[in-house]
């Protein structure tokens, strides 16, 4: 018994550690190729478009690794997804091409999402219910500092375009060396109904949990759209190169600081109305930052207060959906999360490169705004419904 809980741990510690670089490369990705194709006199839109190929590779990838999951086990998932990140990011510096670097960030799409949907799953599928926020807020909390530090290796764009790529490649293969240390295992078998194939299953997952992943959607949508657009609209206002990732880092730092709390709070008060109040306050928060652009430190605090309430909404969604959804659907359900996730990853990118480009008169902080409240109503509207119908059917 002692042998299983240390090596729980050590699985724990593996998965959290590679969760982390990961979250370290992709928030260092973002910024970094926006500011190098707007100096390069790229459009936004193009710049906004592009950005989402890595949310491309997700949704790719998803219709078809749920099987391969379920057949080989979660060790074989992440090191063939940690294999083709650290790859692909070593090879942008060999060729600068707009079409490349988006099949690249398509590559480094599907490998992530590979790594993250293996990983997320183990989490919550050997995890004890009752430590499962816990668990999940330092998952998500292990992201969230990777990409909070993330946007600060842009600076290295000073000594040379390649060398950030280089130096995130390294950490990358550094993490996915660990692996080699793991046990595999595999899900659950599926038995009954639940065995059903294709559209069916997925069908029953939405069924239990369409609410809760509306916390991934916000999550990518705010993660795309802040780290690939903001920079473009921030050096169109004149903000300093150097405070630009200051910026996206407090907001992500502000998640990090509130992510353990938010996580514990919610296994009190319910996920549902951390989600809602969260949504809310950002809303608000980023509606009162737009009339204050004309100051980047107001701009910098306003980031850093929203982060502290939407900061989690990715974990508090992951965990919100294993509350309402039977444990041999959590394959599943955590795959609709990660869909969800893109789908919000490529709405930020493209709406936002869209809303820049022909929206002259408002601030990008808005359309940031309007998606939050329309989600904090959502929620209002039907979580309550959906958590009472959730438990008929339990």
């Amino acid at each position: 018994m002692t042998y299983f809980s240390d090596y729980s741990k050590k699985r724990f510690t593996i998965l959290v550690i590679i969760v982390s670089i990961s979250g370290f490369s992709q928030g260092m990705l973002l910024p970094l190729i926006s500011i190098i194709f707007e100096r390069d006199g790229i459009s936004s839109a193009l710049n906004g478009l592009n950005a989402t190929g890595l949310y491309i590779g997700t949704l790719l990838i998803s219709p078809f690794i749920e099987q391969p999951l379920r057949k080989w086990g979660y060790k074989p998932i992440i090191l063939m997804g940690g294999a083709l990140v650290f790859i692909s990011l070593l090879a942008f510096p060999l060729w600068k091409s707009v079409i490349f670097w988006f099949v690249l960030r398509l590559l480094i799409g599907v490998g992530d999402h590979a790594l993250h949907y293996a990983t997320q799953t183990w989490i919550t599928s050997t995890a004890d219910h009752k430590s499962l926020g816990k668990g999940m807020a330092i998952y998500g909390l292990s992201f969230s500092i990777g990409f909070a530090v993330g946007p600060l290796m842009v600076k290295l764009i000073e000594i040379g375009e390649a060398l950030p790529f280089i130096v995130s490649s390294i950490m990358c293969l550094m993490a996915w060396s660990f692996v080699f240390f793991l046990q595999n295992e595999k899900p659950e078998r599926l038995t009954g109904d639940l065995h059903a194939r294709g559209w069916k299953r997925y069908k029953m997952a939405i069924l239990f949990g369409w609410i809760a992943f509306l916390g991934p959607f916000v999550y990518g949508f705010l993660e795309s759209s802040l780290n690939a657009l903001f920079p473009v609209y921030a050096l169109r206002k004149g903000f300093e190169v150097g405070m630009i990732p200051i910026i996206l880092s407090v907001f992500t730092f502000g998640g990090i600081l509130t992510q353990v709390p938010l996580g514990a709070l919610g296994d009190k008060v319910g996920r549902r109305n951390i989600l809602m109040v969260g949504s809310f306050g950002g809303a608000i928060i980023f509606t009162i930052a737009s009339f204050l652009e004309h100051s980047q430190m107001a701009v910098a605090i306003a980031f850093f207060l929203t982060g502290t309430l939407v900061g989690s909404m990715f974990s508090l969604g992951i965990t919100f959906m294993a509350d309402l959804t039977p444990k041999e659907l959590l394959p599943t359900g955590n795959l609709l999360c990660g869909i969800a996730l893109s789908i919000g990853s490529l709405t930020g990118p493209f709406l936002g490169g869209v809303y820049l480009e022909y929206v002259k008169n408002y601030s990008f902080l808005l359309l940031v705004a309007m998606l939050l409240l329309v989600v904090a109503f959502i929620l209002l509207l039907f979580g309550r419904l959906k958590s009472k119908q959730t438990s008929m059917a339990k």
